[in-house]
């Protein structure tokens, strides 16, 4: 870890390597955010609604740390750091990584305020969704880390994070299918469910936009 920072040092200046610090903690901060709402999951599906409260607190807390520090890199880039031409390649990526944060601290608040049924069946089915979310956001992340290390690592795991997505997008159809089809779901749940779900599905969806463009970013530095 050392010698890559040295190497970002050598590279860019002072202002550019603290950037990339705090890009760093954003991602890491989003990372927090889905574990969070992953544990909120996990304790709903259990009927554990009081962990889940708890775990939806944890969330928001998280989210809002995430949108600070989005806020910090476009504060550090509108100073000065980096060359004009690139400063809103990284204002673009940062709002559209920090939008990840944001799905699911809406799917975790549609989820608390509603309250549907848990299908037992179909409790799996969910929580498989929510882990094809989380894998694509896990890839996205290690691309954006690779951006300014290699960026043939970096367009390939972007490309990574396009077909977890479209993996994702399959279980989501799945899921939604199966609820639907269920005779054990009420109407209003199904309803809920469909809302939550498709705010999973936003994890990914979301993930996927930024991987766009950390392609777009890796093109321009590779070109």
């Amino acid at each position: 870890m050392a010698i890559v920072v040295g190497m970002v040092m050598a590279i860019f200046g002072g202002k550019e390597s603290s950037v990339f610090v705090v890009i760093n903690q954003h991602l890491k901060s989003v990372e927090d955010t889905l574990r969070a709402f992953e544990k909120l999951i996990d304790a709903y599906l259990s009927s554990d609604l009081d962990s889940a409260k708890s775990y939806e607190t944890v969330v928001e807390k998280l989210e809002s740390e995430a949108d600070r520090l989005r806020r910090e890199i476009e504060r550090m880039l509108y100073e000065g750091a980096f060359l004009p031409a690139h400063r809103g390649d990284y204002v673009r990526l940062s709002e559209l990584v920090d939008q990840i944060a944001d799905a699911a601290e809406s799917a975790a608040r549609t989820l608390m305020l509603a309250k549907p049924h848990v299908p037992d069946e179909l409790s799996g089915e969910i929580k498989r969704l929510v882990s094809s979310a989380i894998r694509t956001y896990e890839l996205l992340e290690r691309a954006v880390r690779s951006l300014n290390e290699d960026v043939d690592v970096a367009l390939e795991l972007a490309k990574q994070t396009e077909d977890a997505e479209e993996a994702a997008d399959r279980v989501e159809y799945d899921v939604k299918e199966k609820i639907f089809e269920s005779e054990s779901v009420t109407t209003y749940a199904k309803l809920v469910w469909n809302q939550v779900l498709t705010k999973v599905g936003d994890i990914a969806d979301r993930a996927e936009d930024a991987s766009d463009q950390v392609m777009l970013m890796a093109i321009k530095r590779g070109g």
